[in-house]
């Protein structure tokens, strides 16, 4: 394998501290640049102080493993991989660590991963399959749950509420509780309108509700930081700034260029979502759909408002849109909603992006309409062609494994995920191997050069049939 540089020519500036870009974009810029600002989320602003990282790397070096990206995923692995397997990874972020999507999402830890529904995965694998998927993911929901059991990050542990925002609506997930209750043993259970309104929140938008009993809320940078102190006190080695321009493999060494040094490792865990470089790999090109995510969240709710409302839970929401709309409150009150909106990089700014969402909490919180909003940002999600993650070494004849896809429920699976990665790079690994997200690489699709303007027709479909339909 090799590659030509990706994220910087040779000749760039060295500085650590590049701006912020809105327009950022995976499929048309360079890469995501070298040691830039986080996105002004707000878990950047009340993460509180970063815990140390080991700095840029500044010479060549030797390591038994590189890890590319520090979000969830690449801080698991390092971390099980020291914690399980005895080897101390080296992990190299372009930017800061968790800059991508970790430090952008909306912190909802589901029992799930990829975009599929229980009832969708034994319509493609048939009920043995499915079951054996379902408890490999509530495996990984429990590896999630005992991680954030010993990380200080603002967990909110009540379930995880799907609200139907049509009537037709409340027969869809009156099935999926059934499934989920009968076939996979989940005490899931549906709510009225009314319950909804009485023990959980007043979503007007809402007519009633799938109540699942497991879900977390998190402060998803608070954990990923946590995930650092816990790897890097393990002998893992954390590099920010340091992004791959290169990549080369010879004699089975691969041979990773950063502006300070090359890092030669017998093996490569790929951990970057959807924030990879088009260059990175071969074994990744065409493979994954970067999507637009925005995100705002509110100042702090008065008692006024909190009795308006009537939120009396934590749990999250997700409603069943299509283009969904996650939402929920947060521990100092605020609340926080995100949704899909722009297509391509260059039009993340336009104003009626955050619009839709400004729109959206009013709609489903009236009394919310005109709220001060102080926080907005938008980042990037990895969605597979067909809908579910992959956790693989693509070529048996190449040390390179990754770790991506899970189409916007990575924050709980991408724990588990880390550990799987790890078990393949340390050349183990189980029964769970013949699974459909261990067992093959993620598709290709024959459209991928179209992806953008099909993406345009879709969302046009979409917004008709969610909202007019």
């Amino acid at each position: 394998m090799s590659a030509n540089p990706i994220y910087l020519p040779e000749s760039a500036p060295a500085t650590v501290h590049g701006p912020y870009d809105p327009q950022y974009d995976p499929l048309v810029s360079r890469g995501p640049g070298r040691g830039r600002a986080y996105a002004p989320t707000y878990w950047v602003d009340s993460a509180g102080e970063a815990p140390p990282d080991d700095g840029p790397v500044a010479a060549d070096t030797d390591a038994d493993v590189v890890v590319i990206g520090s979000g969830f995923t690449g801080l698991a692995t390092a971390l099980f991989l020291a914690q399980e397997h005895g080897i101390k990874a080296t992990v190299l972020e372009a930017n800061q660590v968790a800059w991508g999507c970790t430090s952008r999402n909306g912190g909802q830890g589901q029992n799930a991963s990829g975009r599929l529904y229980r009832s969708q995965w034994i319509e493609r694998w048939g009920v043995d399959t499915a079951k054996a998927l379902d408890a490999e993911i509530r495996g990984g929901f429990e590896t999630f749950r005992e991680l954030v059991a010993q990380i200080d990050c603002d967990a909110q542990d009540g379930g995880h509420l799907y609200t139907a925002h049509r009537p037709r609506k409340m027969a869809f997930l009156a099935n999926e509780a059934r499934v989920m209750r009968e076939v996979f043993g989940y005490d899931t259970r549906m709510l009225t309108q009314a319950e909804l309104r009485e023990r959980f929140c007043d979503d007007r938008d809402a007519c009633g509700a799938m109540l699942e009993p497991d879900g977390i809320g998190v402060h998803p940078l608070k954990l990923a930081y946590g995930y650092l102190s816990r790897a890097r006190a393990l002998g893992a080695k954390v590099h920010p700034s340091s992004p791959v321009t290169g990549w080369e493999t010879r004699n089975g060494v691969h041979h990773l260029r950063t502006p300070g040094g090359t890092v030669r490792a017998r093996a490569v865990a790929i951990a970057t979502g959807a924030y990879t470089a088009p260059g990175l790999s071969p074994l990744l090109r065409g493979r994954y759909f970067p999507v637009l995510s925005n995100s705002i969240v509110t100042r702090p709710l008065t008692d006024a408002e909190i009795a308006a409302t009537n939120f009396r839970s934590t749990t999250f929401l997700t409603d069943t849109r299509t283009l969904r709309f996650y939402y929920r409150l947060l521990p100092d009150r605020r609340v926080q909603i995100g949704s899909r909106s722009a297509i391509a990089g260059a039009d993340a700014e336009h104003p009626r992006h955050y619009q839709l969402l400004v729109d959206g909490l009013a709609r489903k919180f009236p009394a919310l309409r005109g709220i001060r909003i102080d926080y907005s940002w938008w980042g990037w999600v990895d969605v597979s062609h067909d809908m579910m993650p992959r956790i693989v070494q693509p070529d048996p004849l190449q040390s390179v494994f990754y770790a991506l896809g899970y189409g916007g429920n990575g924050v709980a699976f991408s724990a588990h995920a880390g550990r799987r990665m790890a078990e393949r790079v340390a050349g183990k690994g189980g029964a769970e191997c013949k699974l459909p997200i261990y067992d093959s690489p993620l598709p290709g699709h024959w459209a991928t050069p179209f992806r953008r303007l099909g993406q345009a027709m879709l969302y046009r479909w979409y917004h008709l049939r969610d909202e007019r339909a």
